[in-house]
């Protein structure tokens, strides 16, 4: 009897013991992306691999992972994995800057999926290869703002839309009147100067390859499939996404076969905000007002 008390005895503390470090090993790899550290721990050479999947709506968690890249000695080089349509400007802009960065210090390569559109390749364009699949659309290089008016809809169900404004241009956009031309003139200015600044962007992450003039002609927001992009010097290697850590592999001198090290941006579940909301100051909630442009055709 006592030597069956001793055993369960053990199996509750052996199985409290695993429950622990489970815990452990969860919240350290939530709280500061413990794979990479892990891979300096046990003595390998890696490839980083981010994935960005979806509309690029937030930079926060993309550049936490190209930072913890560029910082981790055992990953020597990365591959950014873009299945996108594009999304909102400014992170976008904000990501392609993180990867400038980046580039500086280790090798890094764009891999398309299946969808690399807009503000997913303006993102791609920071690297020093692209590598897309054949059938992968791509390109769609523009800007587009949407704006709405539903003024006739209104007076068809007798109601009015008021506007009290500071200046005569605050309510550009209003849907409770039409757009005038000399308020489409400036929201044609500015979409045009944010789809300049694609074009030099694109321009100077492909170098050489592709000067200004070059993508201005093929920045007018029609999509490619891979195999056109490349012959149009969008992209540069046609493959899959094994063929792009394989290259990233190569540019970053790792001999042998590579870890892989994977980081990927998505959205907490509610549990996890419910859970995290106590422990972390993470959690950040953003309203937006104003008009929103964005990269077409998200």
């Amino acid at each position: 009897m006592t030597n069956r008390y001793t055993l369960l005895k053990g199996l509750g503390v052996l199985f409290l013991g695993i429950l622990c470090l489970f815990v452990l090993v969860f919240f350290y790899t939530y709280f500061t992306g413990g794979e990479p550290r892990l891979l300096t721990f046990l003595g390998g050479e890696g490839v980083g691999v981010l994935l960005i999947e979806g509309s690029i709506d937030d930079s926060r968690e993309a550049i936490k992972s190209l930072k913890r890249f560029a910082n981790t000695k055992r990953i020597k080089a990365v591959v950014v994995r873009i299945d996108s349509p594009g999304g909102a400007v400014v992170p976008t802009q904000e990501i392609y800057e993180e990867i400038e960065k980046l580039r500086k210090k280790k090798p890094v390569i764009a891999s398309l999926g299946g969808m690399a559109t807009s503000g997913g390749y303006y993102i791609a364009s920071a690297a020093h290869q692209i590598v897309a699949n054949p059938g992968t659309v791509t390109g769609s290089i523009g800007v587009i703002m949407e704006l709405a008016n539903v003024e006739g809809l209104m007076k068809m169900l007798g109601l009015k839309g008021y506007n009290i404004k500071s200046g005569p241009h605050k309510d550009i956009g209003s849907p409770f009147k039409p757009l005038s031309p000399e308020g489409k003139a400036i929201l044609q200015s500015l979409v045009e100067n944010v789809h300049g600044q694609f074009v030099r962007a694109v321009a100077r992450g492909r170098g050489k390859r592709l000067p200004v003039k070059t993508v201005r002609k093929l920045a007018d927001g029609r999509v490619y499939s891979g195999e056109q992009a490349k012959a149009a010097g969008l992209v540069d290697v046609l493959g899959t996404m094994e063929d792009a850590i394989e290259l990233a592999a190569k540019r970053g001198s790792i001999k042998g076969e590579p870890q892989i090290v994977y980081a990927r941006t998505r959205k907490r579940s509610w549990w996890e905000r419910l859970l995290f909301s106590l422990l972390s100051e993470q959690l950040e909630y953003r309203e937006r007002w104003g008009l929103r442009y964005q990269w077409s055709p998200s």
